[in-house]
């Protein structure tokens, strides 16, 4: 009456495919997240022209990948007002992962980044920006 199964179920456990993937840390997560923000800060810096800044951003860059981080190559074309919200924006982000993964270092250089565009935006002056 039925035809018997001839070829092997499609469908699996859960369970059979838990060590098939490799599965990343919480951890290592918020520093793949950190270093892309940080690297987004960069081009921005970049194309800003504050290498001093873009220095200490790369460096950090470079401690999360093991490895320096990529410069910015080419011109968006935005103004530097348009340039200094995104940094602004950027900063904040990062600043809030490094807030997460307790890594006091980008947080300090992503709260002044933040300092610093502020007060570019409002047109301050800050005294020992980093």
């Amino acid at each position: 009456m039925y035809e018997p199964i001839r070829t092997k179920s499609v469908h699996r456990m859960a369970d059979d495919d838990r060590h098939a993937y490799p599965h990343r840390s919480r951890e290592e997560e918020l520093d793949i997240q950190l270093a892309g923000h940080l690297a987004a800060l960069l081009a921005v810096t970049d194309e800003l022209g504050d290498t001093e800044a873009g220095e200490l951003i790369a460096r950090q860059v470079a401690r999360l990948r093991g490895a320096p981080p990529a410069r910015h190559a080419g011109l968006s074309g935005s103004s530097a007002q348009d340039l200094h919200r995104r940094a602004h924006a950027l900063a904040g982000r990062a600043l809030v992962v490094a807030a997460s993964r307790a890594d006091t270092a980008a947080a300090i250089l992503a709260a002044g980044r933040m300092d610093a565009h502020t007060a570019a935006l409002t047109g301050e002056t800050l005294v020992g920006a980093p």
